[in-house]
């Protein structure tokens, strides 16, 4: 027990290294939080363009949300950050780990809302339309409150799986929780930092958890 405890709860190395790895906290909150607004945002947007029906708009974004909810992250996350440079486009690591995972969880994000949509029964859209509203508003005002409501708990979980990969800056050097972890373990000789790691992410993801299941006890997705 007492080597155990030596290898993963040194106190003295939890000390030292204890700032780092706050500062990897920092760091992943911030791209978190940027990604779930950009995210979010961007799914929203591409499905409410997708309600007009129009074919070629509705192609392209269906092929972008099968591209995206496709390919792994990490194999994005090296194509940018090592390949774009070769044509000339260079963009940091938290940069591209921003614009992928937004990408990504945008993909998702359109398909869950456009889920929510066409669950908006038919009569309620033409009786927004036939009482003057027009098609805009009536996405607006009668379809999109509802959809909102439905795509939550779906949402919620999808934003966490997605915010969890941004310990995958780690491969192209973002200084977030893992990344600064690992190297602190590397510079320690000790499992320690990679503790303090764990305990970094319980603390950023285990409310997002338990808000997740509180969401899913208490909306009315199930029973549509």
């Amino acid at each position: 027990m007492d080597r155990f405890l030596d290898t993963f709860f040194n106190p003295v190395v939890m000390a030292k290294y204890a700032p780092d790895v706050i500062g990897g906290m920092g760091v992943t909150l911030t791209i978190a939080a940027a990604v779930i607004f950009a995210g979010i945002g961007l799914g929203l947007a591409l499905a409410c363009l997708r309600a007009y029906g129009l074919t070629i708009l509705n192609f392209f974004i269906i092929c972008y949300a099968d591209i995206f909810r496709s390919l792994p992250p990490l194999v994005l996350i090296l194509i940018l950050y090592f390949g774009f440079p070769s044509i000339g486009i260079r963009l940091s690591g938290p940069m591209v780990l921003f614009v992928v995972l937004s990408l990504t969880l945008a993909a998702f994000a359109e398909e869950i809302f456009w889920a929510g949509f066409s669950s908006v029964e038919k009569g309620q859209w033409e009786a927004g339309i036939a009482t003057g509203l027009g098609f805009t508003r009536t996405l607006a005002y009668v379809a999109l409150p509802q959809a909102v409501r439905l795509a939550m708990p779906p949402l919620v979980n999808r934003v966490l799986a997605i915010t969890k990969m941004t310990a995958l800056g780690s491969a192209i050097g973002v200084a977030e929780i893992l990344s600064t972890s690992t190297t602190a373990q590397s510079f320690s000789g000790s499992a320690t930092p990679l503790t303090l790691s764990v305990i970094a992410y319980l603390v950023i993801f285990l409310p997002m958890v338990v808000f997740a299941r509180w969401l899913e006890r208490n909306s009315a997705w199930k029973s549509r």
